[in-house]
């Protein structure tokens, strides 16, 4: 049986320790190791081999983007991919949810807009835009829709709402950044 040995136990330690020190061989070591764990899990999980390898890359980005709350001490290196492996596979679910969501949205939309001479694309974008906004707390898409909607200016707005200049400012830069940041795809805005 000395071909079914477990793995070095000290090894495992060398590359968690490695990797939460910043070591860049340690990561690549741990992708070696444990990348088929991962990827196996998000396939069962999504069913889409494809969509498996880009969490399975996520995975190891986030793993290694937060190998500073990493502590060998508190639990093993698998354990803690396992983990983040299992929020990736949720967004991923989440995403591909409101993916569905948006084209029967699209769908519904089209089958009774009136208008032909609009492309598809340009309804998507006001749909995903609309849908972005839903998601702002309420005075900041109340900010950005009379800036966008309505055309006004920010000291306009200001004067209709009563709110101060600065205040609309920053509604309008925090709902900007939000919307940005949900409507990113996953893993992009990643420097490389």
């Amino acid at each position: 049986m000395s071909g079914d040995a477990d793995p070095d136990p000290d090894a495992d330690d060398r590359i968690a320790r490695g990797l939460a020190r910043g070591d860049e061989d340690s990561l690549a070591a741990a992708y070696q190791r444990w990348g088929r764990l991962v990827h196996t899990l998000a396939a069962r999980a999504l069913g889409d081999p494809r969509e498996a390898e880009d969490v399975s890359q996520q995975v190891f980005v986030a793993a290694w983007r937060g190998r500073a709350n990493f502590r060998p001490e508190r639990g093993s290196l698998p354990a803690w991919l396992t983990g983040i492996t299992r929020r990736k596979i949720a967004d991923a679910l989440t995403a591909r949810t409101r993916r569905t969501e948006l084209a029967a949205t699209l769908g519904a939309s089209l089958e009774h807009e009136d208008r032909t001479d609009e492309e598809p694309e340009r309804i998507l974008d006001r749909l995903v835009v609309a849908e972005g906004l839903s998601r702002l707390p309420r005075v900041q898409r109340d900010v950005l829709e009379l800036a966008y909607f309505a055309d006004l200016t920010q000291v306009q707005i200001a004067d209709r709402t009563g709110m101060p200049l600065g205040t609309v400012k920053s509604h309008a830069r925090r709902g900007l950044q939000r919307m940005r940041h949900s409507l990113e795809p996953a893993g992009a805005g990643v420097a490389s």
